[in-house]
């Protein structure tokens, strides 16, 4: 059981890589929004028979040891604002105030909240604030709020109102509306930031919840021993049971940032950009050296969480993003066809124009080759949609249309990560419609070179190969003193002691470390350093916190540093009509990736056909194949 199967689930396009302890086998499946269980499957079984020679599931997943999943359902969910109406109920009266301190924060507050926040007096009698409880829990009910959040300003605040929830509220009667307590997500003593991170996952987690425990039970019908694994965004995995909402979002481009990440090392790069483009969403990150860039505490959508993340911004620009009309300008997303009804092109009823209805009416795309053949793009159903939706609108012909929505789409997206541009950087392009646009969006922001890995149509799946099995946990000490220190430090041992053996692992095996963090009163860092036990931790006048990592390692692949191939030119496999002007059609060579050798060069215009991946090569490119097999763009004007 040396196998693991890597999951990464989009919205338009679920990814699986699978790593045997050799090498990779990776295919595509459509996403099925409806019941994600059954892409789940369906890709697996597509794996099997790309790595056996024969569709062959039980075999596959009981040679597994883990299966990791990512999935973006969570990302698409804030984006979309689909998912609950959140309540809250604080015995802070300023709470709700700088929770919108910011126009960020007051969007977000104002989508998922709104006026359904309300406090209590704790400052009164008991009897008072059981009736006031009772009555604010009953109108946030009234309100709409479908799960509550309750925010004190201390654990002991939060564990007075769960008593009298609990005693006032039996299960049969609650039970339908979910009470979440802030101190049991986060240690964080900021109050609005532990707040946000609570609303955020009680918004999450419904979307999480539904596919992941169907998913397990589905599993255990082929008597699969070990646990599905949750990969989150800092890099490592957990089981469902163990794993939190919050930790899901942006997970699928962290594990991007690690494959890109194994890149530069591979590579050298400097300063690497990456831009995974899905259906979607567009997310970027950033690899300094062979660092990830992150933050101690991360935002999303401009409000900060209590847990650390990766630096990726996620932009509403995918493949599926809808291209519309508006106010007699060419708009490009935030909203999403989705796998469901999906692209026009797709044939499953979609009336939305996309860049993917785009790609395949200019002659980037060949409708017979799309995910290797497996399905068939409708041209006439995606030629009706541009000329209804764009052509006609604008007072346009259908040429000038695609024309001008292929330029706003290469802005939007250029736009996402121009501001992140140094001298030096690379870009790093992959998911299913980043090799197809990367020179496009690289040369307004003025990138004069970009990495398409032979794994770009996967590459997210690919990157949580390199992820293991592992627990963080922040926990403030209660005084800042040397025994106070050390009460948290064994309370936090027993705590990951007990989590580690649900993950399927002893303490003893795993790799520990500690970090002490001071902070001043205001919370104001003031220093972090690593911590052993017994350490003398006197801190009077300051906060301090413990946090423990714990890891299990998994296999992990090892990428072989770059050689430099000698250059030679490529050869096509043919041609392709490709339209570059209203007025103008290009006889476009096409190459097949997985004819080219290393070394192979071209200059554009060309097409570059990748497994699952149209790579575009526009006027000014070279591309040279590299010793790994990857795509190396350079930008020649």
């Amino acid at each position: 059981m040396d196998t693991l199967i890597n999951i990464d689930n989009g919205g338009t396009l679920t990814d699986i890589c699978v790593w045997d302890g050799a090498g990779f086998t990776f295919t595509k499946t459509l996403t099925t929004p409806h019941d994600l269980s059954e892409c789940l499957f369906a890709g697996v079984e597509k794996a099997s028979a790309a790595l056996y020679g024969t569709p062959d599931t039980e075999r596959l997943l009981h040679d597994t040891q883990h299966i990791r999943y990512s999935t973006t359902q969570g990302t698409n969910a804030l984006v979309e604002r689909r998912g609950p109406m959140i309540g809250i109920l604080t015995p802070l009266p300023e709470l709700a105030g700088a929770m919108r301190s910011t126009p960020a924060r007051e969007v977000l507050f104002a989508d998922l909240v709104g006026d359904r926040v309300l406090t209590v007096d704790m400052n009164t009698t008991d009897t008072a604030v059981e009736f006031e409880v009772v009555q604010q829990i009953n109108r946030l009910a009234t309100l709409g709020a479908a799960r509550v959040v309750v925010a004190g300003g201390d654990p002991d605040q939060e564990r007075t109102l769960r008593k009298i929830l609990l005693r006032k509220f039996p299960r049969h009667l609650l039970g339908s509306i979910p009470v979440i307590y802030s101190w049991d997500l986060a240690g964080d003593r900021d109050n609005a930031r532990r707040a946000w991170s609570c609303v955020i996952n009680s918004f999450l987690h419904p979307t999480m919840e539904r596919f992941l425990y169907g998913a397990e039970r589905r599993l255990k019908s082929y008597k699969v021993l070990n646990p599905l694994l949750v990969y989150r965004n800092d890099g490592a995995s957990s089981r469902v049971a163990k794993s939190v909402a919050l930790k899901s979002y942006s997970s699928g481009p962290r594990g991007g940032l690690e494959g890109t990440a194994a890149l530069a090392r591979a590579y050298g790069l400097g300063h690497t950009l990456m831009i995974d483009i899905g259906g979607t969403t567009t997310d970027v990150g950033v690899v300094d050296g062979e660092r990830i860039t992150a933050a101690e505490r991360g935002s999303i959508e401009g409000v900060p969480i209590s847990y650390p993340m990766s630096g990726i911004h996620s932009r509403g620009v995918g493949g599926s993003s809808v291209i519309a009309v508006e106010d007699g300008r060419i708009t490009v997303g935030p909203a999403s066809v989705g796998a469901a009804p999906g692209p026009a092109c797709f044939g499953f009823g979609g009336r939305r124009a996309t860049i993917t209805d785009v790609n395949l009416l200019l002659g980037v795309l060949d409708p017979d080759t799309y995910l290797d053949g497996t399905f068939r793009l409708d041209a006439e159903r995606a030629r009706a949609v541009v000329t209804e939706t764009i052509a006609e609108p604008l007072g346009i012909g259908l040429e000038e249309a695609l024309i001008r929505m292929e330029q706003a789409y290469f802005e939007a997206l250029s736009a996402s990560f121009a501001h992140l541009v140094r001298d030096d950087t690379t870009l790093a392009a992959f998911g299913g419609a980043g090799p197809m646009s990367a020179t496009g969006a690289a040369r307004p922001a003025g990138i004069r070179q970009v990495l398409v890995p032979r794994t770009a149509a996967v590459f997210s799946a690919f990157g949580i190969s390199f992820s293991d099995v592992s627990k963080t946990y922040e926990v403030g000490v209660p005084e800042p003193t040397t025994s106070a220190t050390l009460t948290t430090y064994e309370e936090l041992l027993v705590r990951a002691e007990r989590d580690m053996f649900q993950e399927g692992y002893t303490l003893a095996g795993c790799r520990s470390s500690w970090e002490l963090s001071v902070d001043a009163e205001d919370g104001t860092p003031v220093s972090r350093a690593p911590y052993e036990r017994g350490e003398r931790a006197d801190h009077p006048g300051r906060r301090v916190s413990l946090r423990l990592t714990v890891t299990a390692a998994l296999p992990h692949p090892e990428l072989p540093p770059r050689e430099e191939p000698a250059a030679r030119p490529a050869r096509a496999s043919g041609t392709r009509p490709v339209r570059s002007a209203a007025d103008r059609v290009d006889e476009v060579p096409v190459h097949v990736l997985a004819e080219l050798e290393p070394g192979d060069t071209a200059e554009g215009p060309a097409i570059v056909e990748g497994p699952f991946f149209t790579a575009r090569v526009l006027a000014g490119w070279t591309f040279q194949v590299t010793s790994a097999g990857d795509l190396l763009l350079r930008d020649s004007l």
